[in-house]
């Protein structure tokens, strides 16, 4: 476990609401901005403690004005132990000209960016709801680099509208072209009170099968590409492991800041909710919560932390057992979540 926390803070605001998010969001209003940023400073002061990440999630960070994520971070450095050696993130949405946002966020001390890129084929992209197309998100990742931020991490959603296991090459070869560190691949679900689940029955998605080849394909091709996959949805580069969100699979502490913010802080569970009450979520830790996050991981868990049978598993191919470990396969990740709660 690492003695350095992660500090988590969401930034609410986007210019739109994509169809397919169910996250706490609002449409950005700049006095609003201004006023929740202040909200967000005076709740660190709640606490106490040392750092080495930072994330800024949301919602879309890069919507607010830059001066304002300039202080939110010198204010936590201010009042936290932040290492000068932290991985510092921001999300950013491409649709928006990001030249001079990055210029700012690179003198501010962020050193990755995290891109909402879903597709590199356009009509893909704009059946999700976004506003731009191939050309902005490859103008993003060169300003990005041209800025001096090096580190940055695509998005990428399988199983979308329009989407195919062929049209799938397009967004790997753009993947390939722009040289990037990182790679999340999640697969779309339709969840609820989202406008997706109001028009999923009009919806062209792949089936079921077609998704989980979809999958399968990415795992390969990625690693064919130099990224190793880390965990069920995400990829690197060596060296190049998102350290904010690996605190979450290791059960290290992490603190959250900002409306709907989760937090996993000396041993308790919260989250702030949409009026800014800290609500209780519990204990956090036990042998359950580390065999569900753990096995997220491609390295999985050790075996002495499951008491029940999994060799059938292995016999299937959805395990394997390496050393003292036992992970799941990425035909296993396919089907996590029955494999998990078979096992605790």
């Amino acid at each position: 476990m690492n003695n350095k926390a992660g500090l988590y803070i969401h930034i609410p605001f986007c210019k739109n609401k994509c169809p397919y998010c169910d996250f706490y969001s609002k449409k950005y209003c700049e006095s609003e901005a201004v006023d929740y940023c202040s909200r967000v400073i005076a709740q660190m002061q709640e606490y106490e403690g040392k750092f080495d990440t930072v994330y800024f999630g949301g919602g879309t960070p890069s919507v607010i004005p830059e001066k304002l994520i300039g202080s939110l971070l010198s204010e936590a450095k201010k009042r936290f132990d932040i290492d000068e050696n932290s991985e510092i993130t921001i999300e950013c949405n491409p649709s928006k000209d990001l030249k001079e946002s990055f210029k700012l966020y690179k003198s501010y001390g962020i050193n990755r960016v995290s891109l909402g890129m879903q597709s590199a084929v356009d009509k893909e992209r704009f059946a999700l709801g976004r506003s731009a197309g191939k050309v902005q998100v490859e103008k993003a990742v060169l300003d990005a680099k041209s800025a001096g931020i090096d580190n940055i991490s695509l998005d990428l959603m399988l199983g979308t509208p329009k989407q195919t296991l062929a049209s799938l090459d397009e967004t790997f070869d753009f993947i390939d072209k722009m040289k990037v560190s990182h790679i999340s691949a999640y697969m779309l679900k339709i969840e609820e009170g989202t406008k997706f689940f109001e028009m999923q029955n009009s919806l062209e998605l792949p089936n079921e099968d077609e998704v989980s080849a979809m999958y399968i394909k990415t795992v390969d091709v990625l690693n064919r590409l130099g990224f190793e996959q880390y965990e069920i949805s995400n990829f690197a580069k060596k060296g190049f492991e998102s350290r904010h969100n690996t605190k979450y699979w290791l059960l290290d502490d992490y603190l959250g800041l900002g409306k709907s913010a989760h937090s996993f802080w000396q041993g308790k569970r919260f989250y702030t909710d949409e009026n800014w009450n800290i609500i209780p979520d519990g204990d956090g830790g036990n042998r359950e919560e580390q065999i569900m996050l753990g096995l997220r991981l491609s390295k999985g868990i050790n075996k002495k932390l499951i008491t029940k049978n999994y060799q059938r598993f292995i016999d299937m191919g959805y395990m394997v057992e390496t050393g003292k470990n036992i992970a799941l396969t990425p035909k296993g990740m396919l089907v996590s979540n029955v494999i998990i709660n078979e096992l605790i």
